[in-house]
Formats: C-alpha cells, sequence, structure tokens
C-alpha cells in the first residue's frame, strides 16, 4: 500500500472499519486520516456491530473474513436493524461467488487485498457521495410532498387557517386523528397534508373509502386473507392496514364501517396487530390511523350505529374543515385556483370571472362545496368561448348548479344540509341525470341513491318506490 498522492482535508464523515489484523487495520486507519477522515478501528464482528449499534457512523469497510462471523454476516446484521449505512468489503481471497454473493446482500463495493491507496480512498469517496446522495433524495422528496400538499389547501380564511395550524401541530405525532366535514369539503387533503408532514411521509399513504365498498368484500380489502379464506382467495393478501405500516391509512366515511368490522378494527388499534380472514396468524402494524366523515359520528353513536370505544379511540384529535359557504373570500380564491389550473391543462386563455358571475359564486349555497365548485369551473374552462367566465356559459346555467333565479326562493333561506340537499333533488330530479345530480350534490351515485330511498323521491313515471323493488333507480330517458 503506498501513501502517494494524498492529501489531509477535513470531512465530517465517520468510518468504522472491521479486521483481524493489525496491522491492515491500523494502515488503513493511517490512510483514512490523513485524507481527513475519521475512524474507529476493532477486530471482531461482534464487536463492529455493538459499534455501529451504539454510534454513528457514515460507512463501514469489514474483512470478508473474521475470526467470529463474516464480513456479510456484519453487513446482514446491519440491514435486520434498520440500519442503511452502505458497507466495503475486503478481502485477500476473492472468488466470483463470494463477490456476487457480497453485492447481492448489499454491500456498495468489493475490494481486493492488496489494494492501491488511490483506488481504495475512490471507492470510500463514492460510497460515501451516493450515500450523502441518498439523504439529499429523501429530504427533497420530502419537502417536495410537504409543500405539495399545503399548496393544495388553498384559501385565507379564519377557519381555514385553523385547519392549517391543526395539521401543523399534530403531524409530528402518532395519534390518531378524526376529520369532520361535509362531503366534498377536503377532509382527504387535510389527511394527506398530515401525513405528507409527518415523520412518516416517506411510507405510504393508503386511503380507503368505508362507504363505497360491499361490507363482505371490505373485511378483506382491510384486514386481508389467507389463501382459501373463500371462494376466489387463490392467493393471500396483506390487507390495507399491514400495507399502510409505517405510512397512514386513511379511512374515508368511517360511518359507513359494518359493526362487525368496527369490532376488528377497534382490536387493532388496541393491539396494533392484525388478523387475515381466514389466518390464525397475527401480523404487527405500525400504520397511522387518520378517519374521516360527513355524519355526525356523537350522534351515530347515540342511535347505536357506531360503536362508543371505537369513536373514542379514534377521536383524539378531531379537525372540522368548514363548509365553502363558511369560508367567506375562499370561494373566489379558489374559483381562480380552478380557472388557472383548468385553463392551463386546457391550453385556454381565461383570466377570470364576470362581475355576474363572481356575485353567483358568493351567493350560492354551495352544497357539494370545494368539489362541486371545481366542476363547475371546469365545465365553465372547457365551454367558455371568451377570455372571461361568465353566467352565460352554460354550467352556470344548470348543468353543474342551479343558476340565480331557479332556485333563488330557497338557496337564500338558511336551511340544514339535508333539507338543502332534499330540496335540490326534488326540484331538478326530473330534469337532470343521476350523475348531474349526484355531481351536483357533491356525493356519489350510490350516496344519492340511499338519500332518494329515505326520502320517497323518485323520478315522475317511476313507478318503483320504497319496498317494492330492489336495485338502482332508473335513468331518466
Amino acid at each position: 500500500m503506498n501513501h502517494s498522492n494524498l492529501k489531509i482535508r477535513a470531512r465530517d464523515e465517520r468510518i468504522l472499519v472491521i479486521d483481524d489484523d493489525l496491522g491492515v487495520g491500523e494502515c488503513i486507519q493511517c490512510m483514512l486520516r490523513i485524507a481527513g477522515y475519521e475512524s474507529a478501528f476493532v477486530t471482531t464482528a461482534a464487536a463492529g456491530l455493538e459499534r455501529a449499534q451504539s454510534e454513528a457512523f457514515d460507512l463501514v469497510v469489514s474483512d470478508l473474513r473474521l475470526p467470529d462471523r463474516s464480513g456479510i454476516d456484519v453487513l446482514r446484521a446491519l440491514r435486520e436493524a434498520g440500519q442503511d449505512t452502505p458497507v466495503i468489503l475486503m478481502t485477500s481471497y476473492s472468488s466470483i461467488e463470494s463477490a456476487i454473493e457480497a453485492l447481492r446482500t448489499g454491500a456498495t463495493d468489493y475490494i481486493i487485498k492488496p489494494f492501491n491507496n488511490d483506488d481504495f480512498l475512490y471507492s470510500v469517496e463514492r460510497a460515501l457521495d451516493e450515500q450523502r446522495m441518498r439523504k439529499e433524495n429523501a429530504m427533497l422528496k420530502r419537502s417536495l410532498k410537504r409543500v405539495y400538499s399545503s399548496r393544495r389547501i388553498i384559501g385565507e380564511s379564519e377557519g381555514i387557517l385553523r385547519v392549517l395550524d391543526m395539521i401543523r401541530r399534530v403531524a409530528a405525532s402518532d395519534a390518531n386523528v378524526l376529520i369532520e366535514g361535509e362531503s366534498g369539503t377536503g377532509k382527504e387533503l387535510v389527511a394527506q397534508a398530515i401525513h405528507y408532514a409527518s415523520p412518516r411521509a416517506e411510507g405510504p399513504f393508503v386511503p380507503i373509502n368505508c362507504g363505497a365498498i360491499p361490507a363482505e368484500l371490505l373485511e378483506s380489502e382491510l384486514f386481508g386473507h389467507a389463501k382459501g379464506a373463500y371462494t376466489g382467495a387463490v392467493a393471500a393478501s396483506e390487507g390495507l392496514i399491514r400495507e399502510a405500516s409505517g405510512g397512514t391509512l386513511f379511512l374515508d366515511e368511517i360511518s359507513e364501517l359494518a359493526l362487525n368490522l368496527q369490532v376488528k378494527l377497534l382490536r387493532v388499534l388496541q393491539e396494533r396487530q392484525v388478523r387475515p380472514l381466514g389466518s390464525k396468524h397475527t401480523y404487527a402494524t405500525d400504520a397511522r390511523f387518520v378517519a374521516a366523515s360527513n355524519r355526525d359520528l356523537k350522534q351515530a353513536m347515540e342511535q347505536g350505529l357506531f360503536r362508543a370505544d371505537l369513536y373514542y379511540r379514534l377521536n383524539v384529535i378531531t379537525i372540522h374543515v368548514p363548509p365553502l359557504r363558511e369560508r367567506g373570500r375562499d370561494v373566489e380564491i379558489l374559483a381562480q385556483h380552478f380557472i388557472e389550473e383548468h385553463s392551463r391543462r386546457l391550453g385556454k386563455r381565461i383570466t377570470g370571472m364576470s362581475p355576474a358571475m363572481r356575485d353567483f359564486l358568493y351567493s350560492y349555497h354551495w352544497p357539494g362545496n370545494v368539489r362541486e365548485l371545481e366542476n363547475l369551473i371546469e365545465r365553465s374552462v372547457i365551454l367558455a368561448e371568451g377570455s372571461v367566465l361568465s353566467l352565460e356559459d352554460p354550467p352556470a346555467k344548470g348543468t353543474t348548479a342551479p343558476a340565480p333565479g331557479t332556485a333563488g326562493e330557497f338557496l337564500d333561506r338558511p336551511l340544514p344540509v339535508e333539507e338543502y340537499m332534499k330540496e335540490v333533488v326534488r326540484r331538478y330530479q326530473d330534469s337532470h341525470s343521476e350523475m348531474e345530480l349526484a355531481a351536483m350534490l357533491g356525493v356519489g351515485r350510490k350516496a344519492l341513491w340511499m338519500r332518494r330511498r329515505r326520502w320517497g323521491l323518485y323520478r315522475s313515471g317511476d313507478s318503483r318506490r320504497e319496498g317494492t323493488g330492489k336495485g338502482d333507480l332508473k335513468r331518466s330517458a
């Protein structure tokens, strides 16, 4: 080993050297010190693993053959302990098989002794540079996710600023969060913002709508199933709870979860373990649970439709997302944002909206909240012929939302949201399709169908009435 071309330069990285040959180890330490690195030297795998677990090192350089374990064993033990520290393996007894095994196990490099000092230092520098780049990329990715998530929650109203403040305060913890708000207010955006602002940002964000999947399928989706657990289960599934481990599981429309599944979910929250359908084994999960509901869960609990113990387990932190009608100037800020977003996507040059359109935004009740507003703006941009959106554009005349005047007699009268939705359905069900009605109200077609059944509202000429038939309502021709 020659020491030519070595330059002394102060560095921040620490390197752990493991070699049972004292002479080689001391020579490597000297070379690293001259190159500006701080290092520690041990002669056994056990001593190396003990140092690596108790101290912070940026790189491990280990001999392949050690008196107690191999260098590959050291590498495996580090990975099993969750450490991603790069490892360079050295050996005097090279073989293709050992080199392949070392690299497959995750070694950063494989060096044959005796080696040239410059080549060795180049390998060290490359391993440290790659590790530094991985860390910087992870930090950049996390930063971009946080910026992206926080920017999507747009508004300046007092209510939305409270929401953003709550997101900032709860993100760092692992506490369960319950997000309350009407349909279309942006509850999933709040859940995403919590996730991406948390230490779990690099983990998965797994959303599931508990009201969109039949109960018999939802159990398998959430908890997983063993192979052969039921007809058609040709392979095992880990389920979304386990899939979200290390990240966040977002349970949207949690109020729609069947009571028997509420019991199973409660057990997971208490024990942090999940048992797949048809399996005798339980598996640990490290998912954070964020739930959302557009119904009053406390009222559902009092009615026996939602378990009290599950409610209190989920409701550690509550975030209330205000409806759009209570957000004042936010409706115009959001509308302008959607105009810019959809104009850019569609290649149009829409600069703003007419005064009449702006007045409409402020006077309309917005039962579908932000989702309905975006729907209206997108359609308006698509069909607009000029550079300014106006009430003359077809969407503002009823395709998405009733225009002022046609429903003004009840738009301006304060009504509970459910009563308002019922009135909209009563007035527009014969002139709009099921899809248009659902978009107008900011709900899914299944939710609309269930509400119409409950209210006893049917289209003219529809022979089906409450209790007279099953299945969906006919769409008007």
